[in-house]
């Protein structure tokens, strides 16, 4: 019988197990743990923003209940008005720099060089 207090010499499957143990921390230590903390950072990142949207959406509806119940009870337009002017439509924030979005030239308008709108190639 042999006594678990005696040192042995490592053999091959233990020095071959050693170096499998070495490259599997490696890989974990490279490869694994950023994949793990940016899945993290992207689940955390969701829930936060989340809690970002509800926490909106709550403040905008106690804004408008505080508006049209306490402030300007019977002018209900009072209270639209003036939570369209704090929050304008996105078509009005980004216009179109006064270019029309339809094109309303008559058919056949020379097209001249300030024009940005791009002619599509026509189809065989």
């Amino acid at each position: 019988m042999s006594d678990a207090d005696e040192q042995r010499k490592p053999d091959f499957v233990d020095r071959t197990l050693q170096s499998f143990d070495h490259v599997l921390d490696v890989i974990h230590d490279k490869v694994l743990r950023p994949l793990l903390i940016a899945g993290r950072a992207v689940a955390f990142g969701f829930i936060v923003l989340l809690a970002a949207l509800v926490l909106i959406c709550v403040l905008v509806i106690g804004v408008m209940r505080l508006l049209n119940v306490y402030l300007f009870a019977g002018h209900e337009w009072l209270s639209y008005a003036i939570m369209g002017a704090l929050f304008p439509r996105p078509a009005q924030t980004h216009r179109d720099r006064g270019r029309a979005l339809v094109d309303d030239r008559p058919a056949g308008w020379p097209v001249d060089a300030h024009d940005r709108r791009r002619e599509l190639p026509r189809l065989p």
